[in-house]
């Protein structure tokens, strides 16, 4: 094609992107905290008790919500560790600087096997729960490329990642992500040990892993915690592990008791406009925007309410 050939074709493109600039949505002015200070109660649930582990470490908790939807057999077996008293009394053994934190008995299984903690009536063995089928998926869609996944979004206030093509879908391993701690057979995690993420999200654990769930408050309680000096992190002396002094499901506990929070629904606009405004910068501070997000850079906000036993 020749030079005069191709003038109003260029022409065209340019105008045609002048046009698209023109009626593109202009960028959000209401930062992410204006946005969550003036949501709506229906913005917001509660935690649902039977799916909610409330741990407590040096004195503060951690609290911990399950993901029956993509682990169910993991999810029931936590639920009967917990309740049988198999946490309390476990440790944090391991804090990996920019990657996970993670808790287990701190027994050891072949030189301390009378010290190694019962199961109870916990499965000792369950199988995989790397994904799930994507199609029926309540999935609330991210916009921009994933880069891990042709598709993203959040499901039940967790990050997920999706191949539609291969119907397959899973939990992402972002900051604040809880998985069940494997030996080298893929089938070998039942909930006995478990870790959360606790930096830059290690993507490449996806599908490789039963994720559980997420750290929903006290993650600047185990990120915090001394980094183990033994490899991969690991605390190389009995006296450095940190104990869980106590560990309960959230129906277990007194209503008086029970902590304080809500959560933000993903399924509602002000979620939308939050999402919207995490890919603008807005303020006088930035020099440009991004105009990119991401299911890993996109925290699904929580916050204290008055009472957890009102309605």
């Amino acid at each position: 094609m020749n030079q005069r050939a191709s003038t109003p074709l260029v022409l065209s493109l340019l105008t045609l992107l002048a046009i698209s600039a023109t009626q593109a949505a202009p960028p959000p002015r209401t930062s992410q905290a204006d946005l969550i200070k003036q949501s709506a109660p229906r913005d917001w649930r509660r935690l649902d008790p039977e799916n909610t582990l409330v741990m407590e470490i040096n004195g503060q908790q951690v609290i911990l919500e399950l993901a029956p939807r993509f682990a169910p057999k993991h999810a029931a077996n936590i639920r009967t560790l917990a309740r049988e008293g198999y946490y309390t009394g476990s440790a944090i053994v391991r804090v990996q600087d920019n990657y996970v934190t993670q808790w287990a008995d701190p027994a050891d299984e072949e030189k301390e096997k009378d010290k190694v903690k019962p199961l109870g009536t916990a499965l000792a063995s369950l199988p995989a729960e790397f994904s799930i089928p994507f199609k029926g998926l309540p999935l609330t869609r991210f916009t921009d490329p994933d880069g891990w996944a042709p598709v993203s979004g959040f499901v039940d206030g967790l990050p997920v990642a999706a191949d539609p093509a291969k119907n397959k879908a899973w939990l992402a391993h972002c900051y604040g992500m809880v998985g069940a701690a494997r030996s080298t057979k893929p089938d070998s995690s039942n909930g006995t040990s478990l870790y959360a993420i606790n930096g830059q999200a290690p993507r490449a654990l996806d599908l490789n892993i039963t994720v559980v769930g997420r750290v929903v408050k006290g993650m600047e309680v185990l990120s915090s915690l001394p980094r183990g000096p033994g490899a991969m992190g690991f605390y190389d002396k009995p006296e450095r592990y940190i104990p869980i002094t106590q560990a309960r499901m959230l129906a277990d506990i007194p209503a008086a008791e029970q902590p304080a929070i809500e959560i933000m629904r993903i399924d509602t606009a002000t979620w939308r406009k939050l999402v919207e405004a995490s890919r603008h910068a807005i303020g006088g501070w930035a020099v440009r925007s991004a105009l990119h997000s991401n299911i890993c850079n996109r925290t699904v906000p929580t916050r204290p309410i008055a009472s957890p036993a009102a309605s």
